[in-house]
C-alpha cells in the first residue's frame, strides 16, 4: 500500500496558540483551571487535558469565584467576558486572532448601522460568541436556501461575516445567492475564513484524486474536519472521519492501493503518527509525504501569559 501523507494538516497557528495557552497556564497556575467550552474540537486534545485536572465548562456558573478561566480558540461574547469579571475569575483569552477579526468587523459594521448577515453554522462556538458582539444586527445564514427569506431593516445596508472554518466552496456560494439579492452588499476587506483551513481543503481536493481511500484524523464536532472528509467523497473517494487507529475498520481498504491521509486543523500530529503506524503493521504501507504548501503562520500567546512565558 502507498499512503499519500497531505501537507498542510493538522494543527493550524490558532490551535498550536490555545493549547501552548494552557499547556503554560498548568505550568504556571496549577490545576484546577477552567475552559469555557472545549480548548478546541478534538477529543483528543480534551482528554489530555482533563487528565491533567482542566476542567471543561458550557457556564460560568459552574467555575468557582476567583479561579483561573480560559477561552478557548472560538472565541466568546463580551457577556460572557463580563460575567467572568463579575465572578472575578483570572481570566486568559486564548481567541484565535483569526477569530478576533471577526468580532472587531462585526462590532464595526454594526456601529455603522448596516445588518450582518453572518455565514455559519447554529450552535457553533464560534458564532454564538460572533453573534454575541451585536445580537441586535446580526442575522445567520446557514444555506443558499436561507437567502430568500431574509427580511433586513434597509437592503442598501447590508454586510457579511463568515464562520472562520467553513468550507471555501460552500461559503462562496452563499455569498453569491447573497450578493443576487442584495447588490450593495458589502464583506470584509480580507476574506474570513481561515487560510489554515482553505489550505488543508485544497490539498484533500488535488491529493485525493490519486487515492482509493482518504483518511481524515479529526472528531465528529469538528466541522473543518468533516469538510475534509466531504471534499473527497465530492471526488468519488471514499473517506472516514476518525479520531485514531482504534476507530479504523481493515474492511475499508478492501482493492486499495492508495490511502490519502490528512487532519483536521484541530488533530494533534500524534495520532497522524499512530495511525501510519497502524497501516505499516496491517498493510506494509509505504508512506510518501505530499506537500502543496508551506506554512510559517504563528500568533503571540495571550497577554496575560507572556510575561509568564519569559520567566519559563
Amino acid at each position: 500500500m502507498k499512503v499519500l501523507l497531505a501537507s498542510p494538516r493538522g494543527f493550524c497557528a490558532g490551535v498550536n496558540m490555545a493549547i501552548e495557552s494552557l499547556q503554560l497556564a498548568l505550568e504556571s497556575f496549577g490545576p484546577p483551571i477552567y475552559v469555557y467550552h472545549e480548548i478546541v474540537h478534538n477529543q483528543y486534545v480534551v482528554s489530555h487535558f482533563r487528565n491533567q485536572g482542566v476542567t471543561f465548562v458550557d457556564n460560568l456558573d459552574e467555575v468557582p469565584e476567583g479561579a483561573t478561566l480560559l477561552f478557548s480558540a472560538h472565541g466568546v461574547s463580551p457577556e460572557v467576558r463580563q460575567v467572568a469579571r463579575e465572578r472575578r475569575l483570572r481570566a486568559i483569552d486564548a481567541t484565535c486572532p483569526l477569530v478576533t477579526k471577526v468580532h472587531l468587523e462585526a462590532i464595526r459594521y454594526a456601529e455603522a448601522g448596516y445588518t450582518i448577515l453572518l455565514i455559519g453554522h447554529e450552535g457553533h462556538d464560534e458564532v454564538i460568541g460572533t453573534m454575541g458582539e451585536a445580537p441586535q444586527a446580526i442575522l445567520l445564514v446557514e444555506t443558499p436556501e436561507d437567502v430568500a427569506s431574509l427580511r433586513v431593516a434597509d437592503e442598501s445596508k447590508v454586510a457579511y461575516l463568515t464562520q472562520t472554518t467553513l468550507s471555501v466552496d460552500d461559503a462562496n456560494r452563499i455569498i453569491s445567492r447573497l450578493q443576487e439579492r442584495f447588490p450593495r452588499l458589502v464583506g470584509p476587506p480580507k476574506e474570513d475564513i481561515c487560510y489554515a483551513t482553505q489550505n488543508r481543503q485544497e490539498a484533500v481536493a488535488l491529493l485525493s484524486e490519486a487515492a482509493d481511500v482518504t483518511l481524515v484524523l479529526g472528531s465528529q464536532n469538528s466541522y473543518n474536519s468533516q469538510r475534509l472528509a466531504e471534499l473527497s467523497r465530492e471526488r468519488g473517494v471514499a473517506a472516514y472521519l476518525i479520531d485514531g487507529p482504534d476507530d479504523i475498520e481493515p474492511a475499508w481498504f478492501d482493492g486499495a492501493e492508495t490511502v490519502l491521509v490528512t487532519a483536521g486543523a484541530s488533530a494533534p500530529e500524534v495520532v497522524v503518527e499512530e495511525c501510519l503506524d497502524w497501516l505499516r503493521d496491517q498493510f506494509d504501507a509505504v508512506v510518501e509525504p505530499r506537500s502543496i504548501r508551506e506554512e510559517s503562520v504563528s500568533f503571540p500567546l495571550p497577554r496575560e501569559l507572556r510575561s509568564v512565558a519569559v520567566t519559563k
